[in-house]
């Protein structure tokens, strides 16, 4: 009986990412970039009396963030094309060839 291939196993060094860890990932970039967030609204507070510009800026960057956050954690890696194992002829020797010495066990 022939293997078919998807029958054959799937190569640890080709295995994609868990979903558990890919989903990790993405939760702490959306953390990392809402934290962000954060200090440009603290910013453009402290800015404010400085520089209306500066201040402009952190909002800007404020408003930005959010929009970019959420695009970049729902964001999953494109799907890879299955790379196909190449396919090893059939082996026709299904026992162990015999030994060379002359020992011989008993069971």
């Amino acid at each position: 009986m022939r293997r078919s291939q998807a029958d054959q196993p799937v190569l640890i060094t080709s295995a994609p990412e868990s979903n558990d860890d890919e989903f990790d990932r993405r939760r702490k970039r959306y953390a990392v970039m809402m934290g962000l967030r954060a200090l440009c609204v603290i910013g453009a507070a402290v800015s404010y009396h400085l520089s209306m510009l500066l201040a402009m800026l952190f909002v800007v960057a404020g408003i930005v963030l959010p929009w970019c956050a959420v695009l970049i954690a729902n964001d999953r890696p494109a799907k890879k094309r299955a790379q196909q194992v190449p396919h090893t002829a059939a082996r026709t020797e299904l026992a162990l060839p015999a030994g060379t010495d002359e020992r011989v066990v008993d069971g």
